[in-house]
Parts: structure tokens; C-alpha cells; sequence
């Protein structure tokens, strides 16, 4: 088995249990309540960019063969998901601009930062919201919900392109050659601040 498919078969349950949490399972049946999304919006809005800055560390870091797919990375993540932030941020009252890190924001995005250092370990430890957002998307669209706002968002992490993308990340890591027991406890560890990332605050 691939040091990835290692990875994401670690990771099922602790998917399982972001879809049993109650932001998960609001945004499934498209009954969540906005002032909690709002906050989800800002606080992820935040997030990514400190993501994109995680696939620039690593891109100075990469070999020839995975720069070009950082960099598409990177710019997927800048373009296309922030982009779907500003286009929501209207809708729920959010306020991108005027937004403040949490303590589970800061926590994941310092952690993703600092294990960029090294470039295998950087992989490893950003995999879980690539691999667990594409899972989500997934599984939420087999039954997706009627709030046509919920629904795009959704179908962003449902779309096909995002799972392209995911899958070319775990053939990095499975290329990168990093040492497998590090692999697996930045990857645990992610999961974990995916999970704490749902608590969002209010």
C-alpha cells in the first residue's frame, strides 16, 4: 500500500466524525444556522491564505517534477476557493476583510507553516484538508442539499478538478518518499485540527 492510501485509510474515521459534527451535518441539510457559517466563511477565508503561503513554502522546496503542480495548487486555492468565500461572504453578512484568526484558525495554520520546513513532511501534514475536503465533497454530494447556497458550496469540494488535484497530491507524497511514521503522525495531527476547525467561534 502507498504511503497515501496508508494516509487516508488512518483518516476515514476521523472523516466520518467531521460528518457527524453538528457544522458538518448543518451544512448537509442545509439548515445551518448563518451566524455559524458566517463565522466558518471568515475564519476558512483566513485560512487559505496562510495555505497558499504552505504550498509556496514548498514549492522553493520541490522537486522540478511536482513545481508546476504546487504552483497550480496554490493558484486553485487562491482563485478558485477563496473566490468562493467572496462570492458567500455577501450572502451570510460576512466580513473577509475585517476577520480575526481564533484559537483553532492560528493553531492549524502555524502548524501547516512550520511543517513546511521539510518538504515530505509539509505533504503529509497539509493532505488532510486536501484529501478530507474532496472526501466531503464527495460524500455530501451523493445526497446534497436543497439550500442553493449550501449546495455550492458542496459542489466546489465535489468537483472533479478538486478530486484531479487531490489525487496528484497524494502521488507527491507517495513520490516525495518522506519517513513514514513522521508521515503519519503531521498527517493525524492535521486531522485533528480539521475536526477542532468546525467548532468555529461566535
Amino acid at each position: 500500500m502507498s504511503l497515501a492510501a496508508h494516509l487516508e485509510d488512518l483518516g476515514r474515521p476521523l472523516v466520518e466524525e467531521q460528518l457527524a459534527h453538528p457544522t458538518v451535518a448543518g451544512i448537509a441539510r442545509g439548515d445551518l444556522d448563518e451566524a455559524v457559517f458566517r463565522s466558518w466563511l471568515e475564519q476558512d477565508y483566513l485560512f487559505l491564505h496562510d495555505y497558499v503561503r504552505v504550498f509556496a513554502r514548498l514549492a522553493w522546496q520541490a522537486p522540478s517534477a511536482h513545481l508546476g503542480d504546487l504552483v497550480d495548487l496554490a493558484h486553485a486555492t487562491f482563485h478558485d476557493e477563496l473566490e468562493l468565500h467572496r462570492s458567500l461572504s455577501a450572502e451570510f453578512g460576512a466580513d473577509l476583510d475585517g476577520a480575526k484568526k481564533g484559537p483553532a484558525c492560528a493553531a492549524y495554520t502555524t502548524f501547516l507553516l512550520d511543517s513546511a520546513a521539510d518538504y515530505a513532511a509539509g505533504l503529509a501534514a497539509l493532505y488532510p484538508c486536501m484529501w478530507g475536503y474532496s472526501t466531503l465533497g464527495a460524500r455530501l454530494a451523493e445526497d446534497p442539499p436543497a439550500e442553493p447556497r449550501y449546495r455550492r458550496w458542496v459542489d466546489t469540494y465535489a468537483d472533479p478538478g478538486f478530486a484531479e488535484l487531490t489525487r496528484r497530491c497524494a502521488q507527491m507524497i507517495d513520490e516525495a518518499g518522506g519517513d513514514r511514521r513522521t508521515a503519519e503522525r503531521l498527517f493525524l495531527e492535521g486531522m485533528r485540527h480539521e475536526i477542532a476547525f468546525w467548532d468555529v467561534p461566535l
